[in-house]
């Protein structure tokens, strides 16, 4: 790969990684509003509007011809769908300790997998910076208070997150030369809708003014409108074509740097606090990002 394809690829991850950090505010911002599966459903809902606006102006292109359309669907299967559900479910069930944790194991189990699926063998050097990345992110993890208390329903949604988000990103990578990554993030756009709507109608007891009722909340549509717009429809297409030019191994460490970023996000705009330990953390998520990038 040219170097101006690394360079693309590697602003591509900053950009979605980062932007992906401010997600969990907006999460939370929305969630005061409505429901999880209602959220989502707004989200994913105006994603997929989005995208077929994309299209009618001709801004993106669809070629799904002689192609199929299982292949790409099942990468929508496995995130936003069950991702989404194991995250969602995991984080009820567990402490913020544990579930920091797990959601940092992604990384180094992608890379793991790529191996034997894909045929991507990691550098020694790039496992040890992928472990001083997750370590950060377990440190940042640990210095939170540990609230809720964990159950083997929460393992088992967490251990389904990280395998999912594993899936997704050796299938995307798969199927990269074959679909672009308008037509990946179409197809994720489409089945997280068509996943969550009906959902979200039953978290609504079949209401349709209940329904809408939260998009008459001015800061409940401004998260949305930053979850559907920037999180999902910008941000998974810069992750496709992050997956597309990126081995595994050095696309998933990105995903530290969105612990970092969410940090960052709630000490400035939550006022949370931070410590030189957090610095030392967020130093170590960045030194390991960097790291694997130059060993690979």
């Amino acid at each position: 790969m040219d170097k101006k394809k690394q360079i693309k690829a590697i602003l591509a991850a900053i950009v979605s990684h980062g932007a992906w950090g401010f997600s969990f505010l907006a999460s939370r911002k929305g969630l005061d509003a409505a429901p999880v599966f209602v959220l989502l459903s707004h989200r994913f809902g105006l994603s997929f509007l989005t995208m077929n606006l994309l299209v009618l102006l001709g801004v993106g292109k669809l070629d799904f011809k002689g192609k199929g359309l299982w292949k790409p669907f099942l990468l929508g299967l496995m995130e936003p769908v069950v991702y989404f559900f194991g995250e969602q479910y995991g984080i009820l069930h567990s402490n913020t300790s544990f579930s920091g944790v797990m959601i940092a194991m992604i990384p180094i189990v992608s890379t793991l997998a790529a191996a034997p699926v894909l045929g991507e063998k990691p550098s020694l050097g790039q496992v040890l910076f992928s472990f001083l990345s997750i370590g950060g992110v377990v440190g940042l993890g640990l210095m939170n208070k540990s609230s809720g208390s964990l159950d083997w329903i929460g393992v088992v949604a967490l251990s389904v997150a990280v395998l999912s988000a594993g899936a997704y990103t050796l299938i995307g990578r798969s199927i990269s030369k074959e679909y672009s990554p308008f037509e990946r993030t179409y197809m994720m756009m489409g089945v997280g809708a068509l996943s969550f709507t009906p959902l979200a109608f039953l978290q609504s007891q079949g209401s349709a003014a209940e329904y809408v009722r939260p998009l008459g909340d001015s800061t409940y549509l401004l998260a949305v409108l930053f979850l559907a717009l920037v999180c999902s429809v910008a941000c998974y297409f810069l992750s496709g074509y992050t997956i597309t030019y990126m081995t595994v191994a050095r696309e998933t460490v990105f995903s530290n740097l969105t612990t970092a970023v969410s940090v960052f996000a709630g000490v400035i705009f939550l006022h949370e606090p931070f410590s030189w330990v957090g610095a030392v953390c967020c130093l170590d998520i960045f030194v390991g990002i960097y790291g694997v990038q130059r060993t690979g």
